[in-house]
């Protein structure tokens, strides 16, 4: 298949799982709460094996000099650092129920940035390799549920009808494409090769700055274990795409 769609079809997917945010309005909080920190976790270690199993070894194989890829990998990592430090906003807090409404466009302007700039990262990788991609698709795809979960309750929360919760929320994925297009249109004209290890490197800051704080703050043994075990199943699904993808 054509790069092109696989951007497209990528993009377009990654957009309609903002629709699972509805699933909180069949949920009980305390249900919701369960599942939320195991999603969190997954994501967790799927962000980062994406990064370190796919990503950078692509990056450094692709004949780069390690230092220049290394200083995008900071540069993705310090940018999405600087982006949620403007905006006051951290991805995929299960404890953000109390809000004021004003927030509530704040995340969804975070959000709408985030996956336009995630979108022009994996639509970069698609570019370079299809299979690539792919891993990097699944990635982003784990934080994306635990993520719209959060965010469509803090929509709710904040005094948003549930419809208009999600269709902003909907338009808010939509960026992901816009930035995979993006990233496709600059393709024959710029060297996208740099998205790879820009994109790892956002995938480095989400999980080590937002996610892994958010699970370690839990308590418990039991749980615990449980937040492990869900970290290593995100990396150990990286580690298995790296082998059924070679």
């Amino acid at each position: 298949m054509d790069v092109f769609w696989w951007i497209l079809a990528s993009g377009l997917a990654m957009s309609a799982i903002a629709l699972s945010g509805s699933l909180t309005l069949l949920l009980r909080p305390q249900t919701l709460a369960l599942m939320l920190t195991p999603l969190v976790a997954f994501a967790a270690g799927s962000l980062l094996g994406g990064a370190f199993f796919h990503m950078l070894p692509a990056a450094l194989a692709g004949g780069a000099a390690p230092e220049r890829v290394f200083v995008y990998v900071m540069l993705g990592f310090t940018l999405f650092f600087a982006l949620e430090q403007g905006l006051h906003w951290h991805h995929c807090r299960s404890g953000a129920n109390h809000v004021h409404k004003p927030l509530t466009w704040l995340i969804l302007i975070g959000d709408g940035l985030h996956n336009f700039l995630g979108g022009l990262g994996v639509g970069g990788v698609f570019l370079i390799d299809p299979r690539l991609g792919i891993a990097a698709w699944l990635a982003a795809a784990a934080h994306e549920v635990p993520q719209e979960l959060g965010d469509f309750g803090v929509l709710v929360h904040g005094g948003w009808a549930p419809r208009k919760a999600l269709l902003m929320n909907l338009l808010s994925g939509l960026t992901f494409l816009l930035g995979g297009l993006l990233a496709w249109s600059l393709s024959s004209a710029i060297d996208v090769s740099f998205l790879v290890p820009l994109a790892a490197g956002n995938f480095i800051y989400i999980a080590a700055s937002d996610l892994v704080p958010e699970v370690t703050k839990h308590q418990g043994g039991r749980a615990n274990l449980v937040y492990f075990v869900c970290f290593v199943a995100g990396l150990g699904l990286m580690w298995g795409t790296r082998i059924a993808l070679p």
